[in-house]
């Protein structure tokens, strides 16, 4: 099973948001998602974290919260991701060699293009519900069946 983290970086109002749109064959193109990654061997999932947000973003993660473990489960692939929630960083923005960096307002995160399943966790998140979860989505082929709290 892969393991990956995902965060999202909170600027008060905002949230940073990554559009990929810049690598080929990109499985999640076209898509607003966070910002994160696969987790690497002997790695921890915070360890990732840092290393990821440094990577795509440029910025250094000075305090963050697990906030969910999502299961996704698809007809070719599972993954366990590790969501956080980054609230203090510092740094200045660079260029991502994945797609766009992005503050979005979050009263506007949920019009975005952004996978089905992803809306689920989202809304607790834009609610500030951060208190940790764990969540089943369920795909066949790309294409959302549903999702369950556990």
């Amino acid at each position: 099973m892969d393991k990956t983290v995902l965060a999202y970086i909170d600027n008060g109002n905002e949230y940073l948001m990554l559009y990929r749109n810049k690598k080929k064959n990109d499985y999640n193109h076209g898509k607003w998602i966070g910002v994160g990654g696969h987790i690497e061997d002997g790695e921890a999932p915070d360890q990732a974290l840092i290393r990821e947000i440094k990577e795509e973003t440029g910025l250094d993660v000075l305090s963050y919260k697990l906030v969910g473990e999502i299961e996704f489960i698809d007809t070719d692939f599972n993954e366990l991701m590790y969501l956080y929630i980054v609230d203090n960083y510092s740094g200045n923005l660079i260029e991502c060699d994945e797609g766009d960096l992005k503050w979005i307002p979050k009263n506007e995160i949920l019009k975005l293009n952004l996978y089905e399943g992803d809306k689920l966790f989202l809304e607790r998140l834009l609610n500030n519900d951060y208190n940790k979860f764990d969540l089943r989505l369920t795909y066949e082929k790309g294409k959302f069946i549903g999702g369950k709290f556990r």
